[in-house]
């Protein structure tokens, strides 16, 4: 079976700037300047923690985003206020395609042009899936170099983050295994009514900050 990995979770927010300057703040979270999905009115900014991030992502263009599923989707989540609104596993082009075979997703091929230059890529597959029901991860294969990833960004920290200590998909636990197929280093799954997403951040020290 396909190897995957937690990349990062997506943290929807109202206020990009706002949301960062509070995790800061509050957490010691420092976030590095990400960029804008062309098309979808959003953007975001970059928490990195070595292995994975957190992708802090609003709306960044009122009229293009009433066009696009991705900015509703984002203003439906931040209506009473942060919250985290998805898991992103990792995996490579061959174990991409095998999960989307398996599921019958279609891979969508994205990008966005990041500071200095550069504009990085990846190919996407589950992402309706997962605004649609916080339970089901998405899966990426990024089309970058290793050091060029959103997780290895150097950010000034007051804490040191050492990844995520652990990501929870509330909901139906048959159907969330069916979804991952494997068993994830980091996540865990438990029964629950209504679908749902939480993940905690862990710190060197040996605590955690839970996400809000």
């Amino acid at each position: 079976m396909t190897a995957l990995a937690i990349d990062h979770v997506i943290l929807a927010s109202a206020d990009i700037h706002a949301t960062s300057v509070r995790l800061e703040r509050d957490h010691g979270l420092a976030s590095l300047p990400g960029g804008r999905h062309e098309g979808h009115g959003t953007g975001n900014r970059i928490v990195p923690l070595g292995d994975a991030y957190i992708e802090v992502m609003g709306v960044v263009d009122e009229a293009e985003a009433a066009a696009s599923p991705m900015g509703a989707w984002l203003r439906e989540q931040t209506a009473a206020g942060d919250r985290v609104a998805a898991l992103c596993l990792r995996t490579d082009g061959p174990g991409l395609g095998e999960i989307a075979g398996r599921l019958g997703l279609r891979p969508l091929l994205m990008s966005r042009d990041a500071p200095g230059g550069v504009t990085l890529s990846w190919r996407l597959a589950g992402l309706p899936e997962a605004m649609a029901d916080p339970s089901r991860p998405f899966f990426i294969d990024w089309h970058v170099p290793d050091d060029q990833h959103p997780a290895r960004g150097v950010a000034p920290h007051r804490v040191e983050p050492a990844g995520f200590a652990w990501v929870e998909l509330a909901g139906d636990p048959a159907a969330i295994g069916d979804w991952l197929g494997v068993a994830v280093p980091g996540v865990r799954v438990t029964g629950a009514p209504a679908p749902d997403v939480r993940a905690a951040v862990a710190v060197a020290s040996g605590g955690e900050v839970l996400l809000d």
